[in-house]
């Protein structure tokens, strides 16, 4: 039987798994299946909990989306990843390392209950997002498929994203143009396509458009680029509220040579098994 536990950071739902104490080794075709909402467990994305073997690490954390496609990183997915290991007795540290195929994160297990992670530092070097473009800047215009053209902040927190922004939140196209933005010619690695209004510079509503998952409920990782993003067009101060779909994000980046510090909740849903004869008929 396959042990997992169902996790959710503000609406972004995860099928997390010890592959630690247990042998786990999942095809892309079976982790599509696990993220299925109809036939499987249904999720964003599935996580593994895994052994580090750099010096000094607690663990390494593995990220697929439900595509069945492996990103290095996700924001909300790394709170949730901290509770777990916490309340499944694997750590009894509140601070944790934790290997990530982006760099290594250290996410703080707070007396409130929620979850602040050193998510390090922004990049905005196009070759590190990856983008394609001439020179760097902190805005660019993009030419989509139906020639509108639009401008985005590009960064990558570990994993790529492009901001927008849009004047009205619950009007914004989010369906159509998320798609286009995600797949994208100048994104050679696909992107997130995040949709922020600024309502003052201390808070802003944010919708996400995930790589391989489409829109979710909330995005970490989204969350700190479009504070980043703002904040290097002189828009946002540099404590921002993140009203995401799912709940309130704090986004904390004090300055441009420092880390961006994620704080927010990390749920548990329940936890679960699956035989492997189901899943190994894929």
């Amino acid at each position: 039987m396959l042990k997992f536990s169902k996790m959710h950071g503000l609406g972004n739902d995860f099928v997390v798994i010890d592959a630690i104490n247990q042998g786990v080794t999942l095809t892309a075709p079976q982790i599509r299946f696990l993220s299925d909402r109809r036939r499987g467990v249904g999720c964003d994305q599935l996580l593994l909990v895994e052994t580090s073997n750099v010096s000094g690490c607690d663990f390494k954390y593995r990220i697929f989306n439900a595509d069945g496609g492996e990103v290095a990183q996700c924001g909300n997915g790394a709170r949730c990843f901290a509770r777990y290991v916490r309340d499944k007795g694997l750590t009894d540290k509140d601070t944790i390392s934790v290997e990530t195929a982006s760099g290594i994160i250290y996410p703080t297990l707070n007396a409130d209950g929620n979850v602040t992670v050193d998510m390090g530092l922004p990049r905005f070097v196009p070759e590190q997002i990856p983008f394609i473009t001439e020179q760097q800047a902190d805005s660019y215009s993009l030419m989509l498929d139906d020639e509108q053209t639009i401008t985005i902040g590009a960064v990558s927190m570990g994993n790529p994203h492009a901001v927008m922004l849009v004047n009205d939140i619950a009007g914004a196209d989010v369906a159509t143009l998320g798609p286009m933005i995600e797949r994208h010619a100048r994104f050679p690695e696909r992107v997130n396509a995040g949709f922020m209004q600024i309502v003052t510079p201390k808070h802003i509503h944010l919708r996400v458009y995930e790589r391989g998952a489409g829109e979710t409920q909330a995005c970490g990782t989204g969350a700190c680029a479009a504070v980043v993003s703002g904040i290097k067009r002189g828009l946002l101060a540099r404590n921002v509220t993140v009203s995401l779909p799912g709940g309130e994000l704090t986004i904390v980046w004090s300055d441009n040579n420092s880390s961006v510090l994620m704080t927010g909740s990390a749920t548990h849903v329940f936890d679960g098994e699956m035989s492997w004869a189901m899943i190994n008929t894929l």
